[in-house]
């Protein structure tokens, strides 16, 4: 479990360590028949060795379909979850999918490992930050929120971290590319969900946004599910998907 990279647009907070009552609060408690507290265990056994022994977040979806049937997924990744949430490893949701990491307080310790990556560009963070916050966006978008042009050399440099992907098609003319982040964007900053962005006291207390703000300046709202298309955009289609080098064009036989 090494350490990600060290490139980074905005300081993502870290919640307090759970207090001793919280953590005496056993879900498995909720389970007044033995047997079931004895399922649920086995259970809690199985999703352990799951995750464990995937390299991506694993979500509740794969988790339900390799665990006995009846489990309350939920309810046992919330014990496993508990269980891991004082040791050197803790798991943590990712989206609607689990993995372990290394805790925070303990990522100083994979430092001497890490292996040096490549920083993005000021530039490259700040079309982040707008991709992150104002998604669905447009390449044009971006380019009047920036005030400057993008080159779509910062926005290949984007999707090849995996932060950052294509997501459907802006219903206008020209058809232009929407452009999201991805659940290894989330993975990288610890978030939850993207909702979990900072808003703009975080951003003023990190002194990423100045105290003098006009006060009519605002903070967009991720969206509350940022897979789903909206009401402007179109799916990528097989034939969009050659157009933009994501799939090998369909050899047809004369």
């Amino acid at each position: 479990m090494s350490e990600r990279a060290n490139a980074s647009v905005i300081p993502f907070k870290v919640g307090d360590a759970p207090e001793e009552e919280s953590l005496s609060r056993d879900p498995a408690e909720q389970l007044q028949n033995p047997a079931e507290r004895l399922h649920l265990a086995e259970a809690v056994r199985m999703a352990e060795a799951i995750v464990f022994a995937s390299a991506e977040p694993v979500s509740e979806k794969q988790l339900a379909a390799r665990l006995p049937d009846g489990i309350n997924v939920a309810l046992a990744m919330a014990e496993l979850q508990q269980i891991y949430a004082r040791r050197g490893v803790n798991l943590v949701r990712v989206g609607d999918a689990w993995a372990f990491r290394t805790a925070g307080d303990l990522a100083f310790l994979m430092s001497r490992d890490t292996v040096q990556q490549r920083k993005l560009s000021r530039a490259a963070l700040e079309v982040l930050a707008i991709i992150a916050y104002h998604q669905p966006v447009t390449r044009a978008e971006i380019e009047d929120i920036r005030g400057v042009e993008t080159s779509k050399g910062t926005l290949d440099t984007l999707l090849e971290t995996e932060w950052v992907r294509m997501r459907g098609r802006r219903k206008t003319p020209g058809r232009p590319v929407t452009y999201g982040t991805t659940e290894t964007f989330l993975d990288h900053f610890a978030l939850e969900e993207i909702r979990d962005l900072p808003g703009m006291e975080e951003l003023k207390g990190a002194g990423l946004l100045s105290g003098r703000m006009p006060s009519n300046f605002s903070i967009p709202q991720p969206p509350a599910d940022p897979d789903a298309l909206t009401d402007d955009e179109d799916a990528l289609t097989d034939i969009d998907l050659e157009e933009l080098g994501l799939l090998t064009p369909r050899v047809t036989e004369d």
